[in-house]
């Protein structure tokens, strides 16, 4: 565990190793990655904000990840990955919750229902940018037989959004000198910014259930 949560705050570096271990195989890795926290609705403690972000930066440096090929690669997982959840939701629904085991716990559905009843069905697009909600949110989407089609043009629209802010982000600070020589403390506060509206929305949450 311990090495698996410094792999991730040093996911610049933990790239790299994969860049010269694996080579081209990395694209599909990195699909795999991506496609598996957004697809796999037990797996939502996988890298997503960070690990785009890490890639972007990854890509700014030459005989390495080629951008405009990876960006269309990672949303195509992305939005594969959702329709993946959404199927799963649909087929399977609230019995892989009522055992509470492992990262299928009630409160994380409980959390997502009132995403869902909050933004409605553009939840599916906003969810892109929380961790937890954004694997929960697909699956509870095939639950509660969202129309497919309807869903499929929302996940698009996220994962485009989603793909595009975070990789470029990193593919133009990651060229910056300091950032580079501070990419871990960045990657903290990517990781940091990406939980803030979710703690937000908890802390409303609670103000609201006391009043």
């Amino acid at each position: 565990m311990l090495d698996f949560i410094n792999s991730l705050l040093h996911i610049d570096v933990t790239l790299i190793q994969w860049a010269s271990e694996w080579g081209s195989l990395l694209y599909f890795i990195l699909f795999m990655i991506i496609f598996s926290e957004t697809g796999l609705v037990f797996m939502p403690f996988l890298p997503g904000d960070s690990l785009l972000f890490a890639v972007g930066a990854l890509a700014a440096r030459p005989d390495f990840l080629k951008i405009e090929s990876i960006i269309p690669l990672l949303i195509l997982a992305a939005v594969l990955g959702d329709s993946s959840n959404y199927f799963i939701g649909r087929k399977i629904g609230r019995s892989l919750f009522e055992k509470d085991l492992f990262f299928l716990k009630k409160k994380y559905l409980i959390s997502t229902e009132v995403f869902f009843e909050k933004k409605g069905v553009w939840a599916v697009s906003l969810s892109r940018f929380f961790p937890i909600i954004r694997t929960m949110a697909p699956f509870f989407a095939g639950m509660s037989l969202l129309n497919y089609k309807k869903f499929l043009g929302l996940s698009i629209v996220g994962s485009v959004v989603w793909v595009f802010v975070f990789t470029l982000a990193g593919y133009y600070f990651g060229q910056i000198e300091f950032i580079q020589k501070n990419f871990t403390f960045l990657v903290l506060g990517v990781i940091a910014m990406s939980l803030l509206p979710m703690l937000a929305n908890i802390l409303m949450s609670l103000r609201n259930k006391n009043r």
